[in-house]
């Protein structure tokens, strides 16, 4: 029996640039609430992020934010159930490498909030502040007040060539997963030490709950539970992995 379902947001519920949830995946986790089922995004995005998203049952939800850095439970605003920080010697070192790039800028999120660099372009500010991230500038690494949860390179023009580079360097401290077109996420968690945490917070077993995604950042997450789906839109690399298929995730939260 399905008792919770984790679903990627970006390329999974909001396709072809789409900036709003469709309203019937409302309906359909208020209808899966009666029945018990939980519903969690499961994003790369910040907390505040989430919530504006998902507004209508905001307060139903929990959230696996950060790439699994960050678990909320549900309420206004819900409590902090799980934080997974980076080291700081560590970011600040990761931080200064992104920043000496010519094809990058640096963006570094805390519990709620993103830091950017604006002598670094002033690109990648807007991009987190169209999504309703909380965000800030700071000058320095050492001007950044609390602990980073995750470091995320924004890539001009594009994403893969610099996982491709920076990856074999890093992979050994960090989950490093490319988590769109233009950015590359640094992490110590991932979405699968999230869906873990998770259920363990619940006392939910992993063969029950669902999940859906469509990126490499996806990846531990659809392998850590029971029942994986992976979206029709994904990267060719990751559909023989995954057999589950769909196009829209309402279609199949409406079977359950």
């Amino acid at each position: 029996m399905i008792k919770l379902i984790a679903c990627d947001i970006d390329g999974t519920l909001l396709h072809g640039g789409a900036r709003e949830i469709d309203p019937v995946i409302f309906r359909e986790i208020r209808r899966l609430r009666e029945k018990g089922i939980l519903f969690c995004p499961a994003s790369g995005r910040q907390y505040t992020s989430l919530r504006r998203l998902f507004a209508p049952v905001a307060d139903e939800l929990l959230y696996l934010c950060e790439n699994g850095a960050l678990l909320f439970g549900p309420g206004t605003p819900g409590p902090l159930l799980a934080k997974t920080a980076i080291e700081p010697d560590l970011a600040g070192a990761l931080w200064e490498e992104i920043r000496r790039r010519s094809d990058c800028e640096v963006l570094a999120s805390g519990e709620d909030m993103s830091y950017v660099c604006p002598a670094d372009g002033g690109r990648v500010g807007p991009a987190v502040r169209a999504i309703g991230n909380h965000c800030t500038e700071v000058d320095r690494w050492e001007d950044i007040p609390e602990d980073v949860v995750k470091l995320s390179a924004y890539c001009i023009p594009a994403a893969q060539p610099v996982a491709e580079e920076m990856a074999p360097r890093w992979k050994d401290r960090f989950s490093v997963a490319v988590a769109g077109e233009q950015w590359v996420d640094f992490t110590v968690a991932d979405k699968g030490t999230g869906v873990r945490l998770l259920c363990r917070t619940l006392g939910v077993e992993l063969s029950e709950v669902m999940a859906f995604g469509d990126n490499y950042n996806d990846i531990p997450m659809l392998t850590a539970v029971g029942v994986p789906y992976l979206m029709e839109n994904a990267a060719e690399a990751l559909k023989a992995r995954f057999p589950r298929r769909c196009r829209r995730v309402e279609e199949v939260l409406a079977v359950l």
